[in-house]
């Protein structure tokens, strides 16, 4: 296909920025963005030169690839009407609400053969890609994911609105399934739960301890890894990675030499390179880097999360 023709279903804070990112990419036209409110959707269809519609079927036959980006429990609907019209979808995080629809939704791309992409966003952040070859086989991981209250978002609590951002990368560099889960965690501005910790175990044996609060006066986004011989730290908001290794010889008699190196990455456009690899799979007809399976593991893990809670907080 020479053109491919988009659409975002969803324009509120986030799908704005997926309509603009579709609006500047050459070779690809931005047909419509839809929304459930009708001024939102106009107002953003007239500043980026495109059509406005209130119901996303309308654009079924009109579109190759679309961004779902409405609220979680309206995930599966959605992105099941355009995946069965062989529709590629790019589907923000989490997947869906339960792993039923999540395997409802990977069975319909894969018997359309279309690209079902799951928008884990931290995937694309530089300093994950950056890490690369240094990780080797993580023994224990420590992570912490903190931000000021926005009421946007809570309608999940914050395992499913930001721990599942770490649950995704941690569980795509471990590679092993997991074996055991304990979690704590408390509501206090919502229903649901704002602040939450839980331990994973793998079958591997590494351990993960992961951090997540909305009720925070300050944001970070830090994991750190701890690997034979090295120690990592990742701060996915400031772009910084650093690597603690073991060196040759001793500092002191006993001591090993550290060596420590640490990069600052720069400034990128993590949603724009999410967007464009997408695009990328579909013309050239291969797997997204986060797959509608690797959406599904996170959701399954972030849902036992969620029961460890209940047992503590019934």
């Amino acid at each position: 296909m020479s053109v491919l023709r988009t659409a975002v279903i969803g324009v509120g804070y986030l799908g704005n920025f997926h309509a603009q990112k579709y609006a500047a990419i050459p070779d690809v036209e931005l047909v419509g963005v839809v929304d459930s409110d009708p001024k939102r959707a106009a107002e953003i269809a007239a500043a980026l030169g495109t059509t406005a519609y209130s119901d996303h079927r309308d654009l079924i036959g009109k579109v190759d690839a679309v961004s779902v980006v409405v609220p979680t429990q309206y995930h599966h609907t959605v992105a099941r009407d355009f995946l069965a019209a062989g529709v590629h979808v790019l589907i923000e995080k989490p997947i869906t609400v339960t792993t039923a629809e999540a395997d409802e939704l990977i069975a319909l791309a894969e018997m359309h053969k279309v690209v079902f992409q799951v928008g884990h966003l931290e995937r694309f952040n530089p300093v994950l890609v950056a890490l690369g070859d240094i990780l080797h086989e993580p023994l224990f991981i420590e992570s912490v994911r903190i931000a000021p209250f926005k009421p946007r978002g809570t309608d999940v609590n914050v395992v499913l609105d930001l721990m599942i951002h770490d649950i995704d990368i941690i569980q795509h560099i471990v590679g092993s399934p997991v074996e055991h889960i304990d979690a704590v965690g408390a509501p206090v501005f919502t229903g649901e739960e704002d602040i939450a910790n839980a331990r994973i175990v793998f079958k591997n044996g590494c351990v993960a301890n992961v951090t997540a609060s909305r009720i925070s006066l300050k944001s970070e986004r830090k994991m750190r890894i701890f690997q034979r011989d090295a120690y990592i730290t990742l701060d996915f908001q400031n772009r910084k990675l650093l690597v603690a290794q073991k060196g040759n010889g001793e500092l002191f008699p006993g001591i090993p030499n550290v060596k420590v190196v640490e990069r600052e990455l720069g400034q990128a456009d993590a949603l724009k390179n999410e967007i464009e690899s997408f695009i990328e799979a579909i013309r050239e007809g291969k797997q997204p880097q986060v797959s509608g399976r690797e959406g599904k593991m996170a959701l399954e893990t972030a849902l036992k999360i969620n029961v460890s809670l209940k047992r503590t907080h019934p």
